[in-house]
């Protein structure tokens, strides 16, 4: 997946014939559906991938994986409203020259119906329409955990991308939640869920290790949440992923934040200059977007050469240092 190109037009006309006969963005779940969509089935699934073209040369692959369940429902009604400043940012102020993006939605895999939902990548407007197909389901299991270990697995063995496989260079994997995830990757979910005949449990720490050669991993806690001012949510996502874990105090701001994050990390800006750019947009995320990014005070580097792929180790890469 990954051809065409994303147009603002397009998405406008799409957003005004939809409000001028009354329909849903997310007609799929607001429909009254209960299981997860075909396209959206994690089930048998391969890989989903990230690939150059002549299209788009250099392509890089960024991820956006929310939980769906209680309070955290409105996240996927936000990001698809919020799509053009992401693109705008990503593609008009050059931070990334040909990003592909990949949407994918959380649940509880002990209890939901559709704990699993991951789109394609792609470039142009069919991210909108993988985001139409998400079942918001709400429920979760009310235990202050949810599945989001098993999504990191799929991202770890499910997933492809040239731009680590070419370059050496890892993708983006944003997370974004309220509560925590199960110690370990359960066997029988995997096999139940993605089709993978997984004989042991995988320890978090382990998959967290695995997930890393290929990505960098984010988590982002937006206030409002039912869990957000919980302490044993903040010390549990920074165990696992230190100063890559944001509070967002303005949920409106996720493709800001987002945005910005690939931009620091791509070295194509600084944070002053994302904050500017927000404000030549008209955004009102400045403060929120700025908040969140403090976190953010290394470089991110280069793939490390024991992870990097064989053909690409001693090939002297640069590093995408964050210029904070």
């Amino acid at each position: 997946m990954g051809s065409g190109n994303w147009s603002t037009n397009v998405y406008a006309a799409n957003r005004a014939y939809q409000a001028a006969n009354g329909i849903s963005a997310f007609q799929y779940s607001d429909g009254g559906a209960t299981s997860v969509h075909a396209d959206l089935d994690p089930k048998g699934v391969v890989l989903r991938e990230s690939r150059d073209s002549e299209e788009h040369p250099e392509s890089l692959a960024i991820s956006v994986l929310f939980d769906v369940t209680g309070s955290m429902g409105t996240v996927p009604r936000t990001l698809q409203t919020r799509l053009p400043d992401l693109l705008g940012l990503l593609l008009r102020k050059g931070y990334v020259a040909n990003p592909q993006i990949m949407f994918g939605a959380i649940g509880d895999a002990y209890c939901d119906r559709a704990p699993l939902q991951v789109g394609q990548f792609e470039s142009d407007n069919r991210m909108d329409d993988d985001l139409g197909k998400i079942l918001i389901e709400g429920g979760g299991g009310g235990q202050m955990k949810e599945s989001y270990e098993l999504a990191m697995y799929f991202m770890a063995r499910h997933t492809a991308a040239d731009c680590y496989e070419k370059r050496g260079r890892r993708g983006y994997l944003f997370l974004i939640g309220d509560e925590l995830a199960y110690p370990v990757v359960r066997a029988e979910q995997v096999r139940s869920l993605i089709g993978d005949d997984l004989r042991e449990d995988v320890p978090l720490s382990a998959l967290l290790d695995e997930l890393r050669r290929a990505w960098d991993v984010y988590f982002i806690i937006p206030e409002g949440a039912y869990h957000t001012g919980d302490a044993r949510l903040r010390d549990f996502w920074r165990e696992q992923l230190g100063q890559n874990v944001f509070y967002l105090d303005d949920l409106d701001a996720v493709c800001e934040t987002i945005a910005l994050t690939v931009g620091l990390g791509e070295d194509a800006i600084d944070l002053d200059e994302g904050l500017a750019h927000l404000d030549e947009f008209g955004s009102g995320a400045g403060r929120a977007v700025s908040k969140a990014l403090t976190p953010l005070r290394r470089g991110r580097g280069s793939v490390a050469e024991s992870d990097a792929p064989s053909g690409l180790r001693g090939e002297g890469r640069g590093s995408r240092n964050r210029r904070l």
